[in-house]
């Protein structure tokens, strides 16, 4: 179906439709005899509003001047529709000279009635001979639409990108924020009783061989950090084992837990049990108990507030929140750990082995930290998504001459052969519906020109290699130090 087949055509004669056209924005200073061409060949036709004009994926079949009322594009990537372009009355759509686009990206809707007058696509070589001023006008419509569909593509992916990391790192800061929550409502419970058996204790008036043996077996909670380097087996197995001998002592078996917790052991108890006896060991018991109870959750919370504080961190660098959006030496390492960090959420939940090797005293380079960071958390959650559960990802970085070399390696299926060629083609995907936009790496590859950067990639079943090599902002540091460190996270 032609475009002019869904409106009406309007039947003027040539003058009168150079006078519609000397009103248009673009048309104004185009000499009359272009303007009279444009009109002899072009049919002016009025569209009723909430009219399709073309459907995505369909042949755009000609120049668009629309003279009055309004169109729009929307386009679907996985989310839902939503519009990215806007034409009214002066601007200029379809098919424009020297465009290499064949088809309509997205569903082109008119919002209120219109009117256009439409130049077929088979007329568009003449019209580049006939009309050169118009000709050079409308290819700077052309860059502009480019760049604003380019514009309106990294924002796309930029939100869908933040909208996974932020479920991520919700995720990820809720499990630090609700330990600190518990750990201190318990602190001030643990404060109280702990208060009591100190009191009750005293008034047992211990002897100083009995103070000291009480002091001994607390000494354990002191060194001891929050439980977690044990199995819950062996955890298990510690606590019947302390509570056994509560019993076989007629204590409180009650504070099996916390002991165990603390590595108090049977050995430490027997020595306690050698100078206490009865009611005094029962108090002492649980004073050690509570003591190191109100230690191990004073632990907890420094450490999941640490966890806080190290997130907070990694997404402060990762965004680049305090630095100016200006091209700067950026530390490629940095960013690469601040990204993991960000991504931490998705290699638990595929129980992931994310391995990071970085070369000592890496060599910055000069970008605008932010994009860079796009481009990092793009392979990387690529290489997440491509990976099996308990797979593995290797992320390095080095230098090589006057350039910074960044790998990303998954042990994923592969990319398929007739895929490998397209895959930094934009809205190409070989992820599933709703999963994939298909511009991530577009994306990628647009921000690595942009950074005079190079991206290649090598692919086989059981491999995936992702390469980037980007020019350095000050001379490689000397050869030679210490080995590459090594991270895994898993």
């Amino acid at each position: 179906m032609s475009w002019p087949d869904v409106g009406t055509t309007l039947e003027l004669e040539t003058e009168e439709k150079v006078l519609r056209l000397r009103e248009h924005r673009i048309l104004a200073e185009v000499p009359s005899a272009e303007l009279a061409w444009i009109a002899a060949h072009g049919v002016l036709t009025r569209f009723a509003a909430n009219v399709r004009l073309l459907q995505h994926g369909e042949p755009v079949e000609g120049l668009v001047f629309i003279l009055s009322g309004r169109m729009a594009i929307y386009v679907d990537r996985g989310e839902g529709r939503h519009k990215v372009f806007e034409w009214r009355a002066g601007d200029v759509s379809g098919l424009l000279p020297y465009s290499r686009m064949k088809s309509s990206p997205g569903d082109t809707f008119l919002a209120e009635p219109t009117e256009a007058l439409i130049v077929s696509a088979e007329l568009l070589p003449e019209l580049i001979r006939q009309c050169p001023q118009l000709t050079a006008a409308l290819v700077h419509v052309m860059l502009d639409r480019a760049r604003a569909f380019t514009s309106s593509d990294l924002h796309d992916e930029k939100m869908k990108s933040l909208g996974k990391l932020a479920a991520g790192l919700a995720h990820e800061l809720n499990n630090p924020a609700s330990a600190v929550v518990r750990s201190a409502k318990l602190l001030v419970e643990g404060i109280a009783s702990a208060e009591a058996a100190s009191r009750a204790l005293g008034a047992v008036q211990l002897t100083p061989p009995q103070r000291e043996a009480v002091d001994t077996a607390r000494a354990g909670c002191l060194t001891t950090t929050a439980p977690g380097g044990r199995s819950a087996l062996e955890a298990s197995d510690q606590v019947d084992a302390v509570s056994a001998w509560l019993e076989a002592h007629g204590a409180d078996v009650s504070t099996a837990g916390p002991l165990a917790d603390a590595a108090v052991t049977p050995p430490a108890l027997d020595r306690l049990a050698a100078v206490l006896h009865g009611r005094a060991l029962d108090l002492a018991l649980r004073w050690i108990a509570d003591d190191c109870a109100i230690r191990m959750l004073a632990k907890e919370i420094e450490t999941s507030a640490s966890r806080i504080y190290e997130l907070v961190a990694a997404i402060k660098g990762f965004t680049y929140l305090d630095r100016e959006t200006v091209l700067q030496p950026v530390d490629v390492s940095q960013d690469l750990v601040n990204t993991i960090t960000v991504l931490r959420a998705k290699v638990k939940a595929k129980s992931a082995k994310v391995e990071v090797t970085i070369q000592p005293a890496l060599p910055p380079v000069l970008a605008y930290g932010g994009e860079l960071n796009q481009v990092w958390v793009n392979l990387i959650d690529n290489a997440l998504d491509a990976i099996a559960p308990g797979g593995s990802v290797e992320v390095s970085a080095r230098a090589d001459g006057g350039k910074v070399v960044v790998r990303v390696v998954d042990d994923g299926p592969g990319i398929p052969d007739d895929a490998l060629p397209r895959i930094f083609d934009p809205f190409f995907t070989t992820k599933p519906i709703g999963q994939g936009t298909g511009l991530g790496l577009d994306i990628v590859r647009r921000l690595l020109n942009r950074h005079n950067g190079v991206i290649e990639v090598d692919s086989h079943p059981g491999k995936t290699a992702f390469e980037v090599m980007l020019p350095v902002a000050a001379p490689e540091p000397e050869p030679g130090g210490s080995p590459p460190p090594r991270v895994t996270l898993s």
